[in-house]
């Protein structure tokens, strides 16, 4: 396995087990509310597009079903690799190894910036909203998408799981930077109890997996998420 470039914020849970991250892609927003809103706040179609952090390039696709141009950008080689070969019949993709923080990206060359669970988790990822600043054109939007742990099934699995975060501290990062918070109920919904177990697994330490999973029955989750957006004019 590839190593990827120094100074990269570790994935465990994709970086490890990109198998179970796709399956937890699919379980994703089922009924598309989380896209909804992105589409509410930004349009991608005829506009050039960059996702950071784009992993095995799941979202590549979909953005590249409207937009001009979609740039990936993904730390681990792997993982980059993974996506050029998923995207390699579209003509208007291209990925990237790199960092949110040094962006292999042209200044003022995109007009949306989607990054979901991906290097921007508030404090510490002013160098990644700094690059955001100096590649994006008059006009773009930025889209952050992170865990709300103040609300839904998963927000209280997440403050077990994450102590350390403090959604106070979080929010008050962005908003200090001049983003603004759309929350959304997306929900996670699963073809089978196993999908669920292992996707759980991924997420959290194994105590903290074990005990949720105990406590949890069925294929749905409700799970609520911070969808973070800056317009720059």
């Amino acid at each position: 396995m590839a190593a990827p470039p120094r100074g990269a914020r570790p994935s465990p849970n994709i970086w490890n087990h990109p198998a179970t991250y796709e399956i937890e892609n699919h379980a994703v927003d089922p009924d598309g509310r989380l896209w909804s809103a992105m589409e509410s706040l930004a349009t991608w179609r005829d506009r050039d597009v960059l996702d950071i952090g784009c992993g095995t390039g799941f979202h590549l696709p979909r953005f590249a079903a409207d937009a001009r141009s979609v740039h990936g950008v993904e730390p681990h080689p792997d993982l980059a690799a993974l996506a050029n070969r998923r995207t390699r019949a579209l003509p208007n993709v291209t990925v990237s190894t790199g960092l949110a923080q040094s962006l292999p990206v042209a200044d003022a060359s995109i007009d949306v910036v989607h990054a979901r669970w991906a290097y921007f988790f508030g404090p510490g990822s002013e160098p990644g909203l700094a690059e955001i600043e100096r590649v994006v054109r008059r006009g773009a939007t930025a889209l952050v998408i992170d865990n709300d742990p103040t609300r839904s099934t998963f927000g209280g699995w997440f403050r077990r799981g994450y102590p350390e975060v403090d959604p106070r501290v979080v929010e008050g990062f962005w908003s200090r930077h001049g983003w603004i918070r759309t929350p959304v109920d997306m929900g996670w919904r699963f073809g089978s109890r196993a999908d669920l177990e292992a996707v759980v697994r991924i997420e959290f330490s194994a105590p903290v997996a074990e005990a949720i999973l105990s406590e949890h029955e069925g294929l749905e989750v409700d799970y609520a998420v911070n969808l973070w957006s800056k317009h720059f004019f």
